[in-house]
């Protein structure tokens, strides 16, 4: 008898977003320790390297011309810029691995969350983090080492990010890490198991009661 996970089923395009300093990087390094069929969305981007960051691991650096010919070339399912730097996800590892039935991890901003659903109208799961308050906010910046002037800046983009929390099929605090990663988990789940995400389904259940799907 064939078990519920043989059935094939189309991967979660799983976008985490948020103001910067919320934790959206350490929830997807959890859920990529954690889930196994998960890869990262390993996004394009103009800004230099910062300290430890490796090409094709945390992001790929190109410079603007190269971006530009991305676009151009239709290369980018979405793009935008962001502090005064470049941002996209590159179109063709993301459908190949969605299409293998693996999930997709999305660090991205409000306006790639929109730019994204738009081409993945049914792909597309979506969090929005929060923080506890600005003021724990504000703090973790300073934790990271960002210079002052980028803290102020970060803090007044903060803002317009939240504004735009509405627009996410879920929204978590994070004011514990350990229970945000259970239930960006929880959500990981459920969206893995919707009907529509699931198109191996139709030959379980005609095996299960044969002529059923003639009905």
């Amino acid at each position: 008898m064939a078990c519920t996970s043989s059935i094939r089923r189309r991967g979660v395009a799983l976008v985490i977003a948020g103001p910067s300093g919320v934790g959206k990087s350490a929830l997807t390094e959890a859920l990529l320790s954690a889930e196994p069929a998960a890869v990262r969305s390993v996004s394009v981007t103009t800004r230099p390297p910062r300290a430890g960051e490796i090409e094709g691991a945390h992001y790929h650096f190109r410079d603007v011309a190269a971006f530009q010919a991305l676009v151009a070339g239709n290369e980018l399912l979405e793009w935008a810029e962001v502090f005064d730097h470049r941002y996209g996800t590159p179109r063709a590892p993301v459908l190949g691995a969605l299409e293998e039935g693996r999930d997709v991890l999305f660090d991205i901003d409000w306006q790639g969350h929109r730019r994204l659903r738009a081409v993945l109208p049914g792909d597309v799961v979506s969090v929005f983090v929060l923080p506890a308050s600005l003021s724990v906010l504000e703090a973790r910046l300073r934790d990271r080492g960002d210079p002052p002037e980028r803290i102020a800046r970060r803090m007044a983009q903060a803002t317009d990010e939240i504004a735009h929390w509405g627009e996410f099929d879920y929204v978590l605090v994070n004011d514990d890490l350990e229970a945000a990663e259970a239930e960006v988990r929880a959500i990981l789940a459920a969206a893995r198991l919707a009907t529509k995400r699931r198109p191996g389904l139709e030959g379980f259940v005609d095996a299960l009661v044969p002529g059923s799907m003639d009905e």
